[in-house]
């Protein structure tokens, strides 16, 4: 499945999700960057360890900045919230490995330079509830939100070396849990942390998210906070365990 295909299946899915918006009780949007540092290992059709690369040693991969953008409509009545994310990530760089190494049904020379790129896009559509009366018996101050979260990952590799190439791309559909916690000590200031994860099928995807929130003026505000992804893949022959990790910044608006 391309990766043009999932971005336009996500723009229909967000668009419907908006659909009943103009009845919400809220609305909360944001558009931020990602500082991302990714360790871990890739392969594909790996017949030993030698056909396994290290992002460190291998890849040779360095920290990317990108963009990151959610958002999150509270229904009314006993309709579940619903949470919107997309977090792209793309890795390149020049590589080289001691030995020779296989990557999908192509061989690779030991003794020359490779390049590579290793494509995460991810996407997040999450339903979810308040605990009941939390909110109340706090003053408004704690909140906790417990749902079910769909990850979509389009996950793309490539290798090329002296003209030759090998690349493979999959497109995984999980779902996960979901938890959200909000506290705000001061009616400006609010600390907020999710959770989203599952392991199926040999796969294994969980985000932890922490943010630290402060209003600007009006329903603008700005947030900063940490971010840590796990992504354990064994799919048609592709095998990718990987983390990417770091701070990030953001701007929204919260109605």
């Amino acid at each position: 499945m391309s990766k043009h295909y999932i971005i336009g299946w996500m723009m229909i899915v967000w668009a419907t999700a908006f659909l009943p918006a103009a009845h919400a009780v809220g609305l909360e949007i944001a558009v931020g960057a990602w500082r991302q540092d990714p360790s871990g290992d890739a392969s594909y059709k790996a017949s030993g360890p030698g056909d396994i690369l290290s992002v460190e040693d291998d890849l040779r991969y360095d920290r990317e900045n990108r963009f990151s953008g959610r958002a999150k409509v509270d229904m009314p009545l006993f309709l579940p919230n619903i949470y919107l994310m997309a977090a792209p990530s793309e890795f390149d760089g020049n590589g080289a490995k001691d030995v020779d190494f296989t990557f999908g049904d192509t061989t690779f020379s030991g003794a020359i330079p490779f390049y590579s790129k290793l494509d995460f896009d991810q996407y997040d559509v999450g339903f979810y509830y308040g605990i009941p009366l939390l909110q109340t018996a706090t003053l408004n101050r704690l909140n906790i939100d417990v749902g079910i979260n769909v990850r979509i990952l389009d996950l793309e590799a490539l290798v090329r070396q002296s003209g030759i190439e090998e690349k493979e791309d999959i497109t995984l559909v999980v779902p996960q849990v979901y938890l959200g916690a909000q506290f705000a000590p001061i009616d400006w200031l609010a600390f907020e942390a999710e959770g989203r994860g599952l392991s199926i099928g040999g796969n294994n995807m969980y985000s932890l998210i922490g943010r630290v929130r402060v209003k600007v003026a009006g329903p603008l505000f700005a947030a900063a906070g940490y971010r840590y992804d796990k992504i354990d893949v064994d799919e048609d022959d592709v095998d990718v365990d990987f983390t990417i990790q770091g701070p990030f910044a953001e701007v929204g608006l919260k109605f």
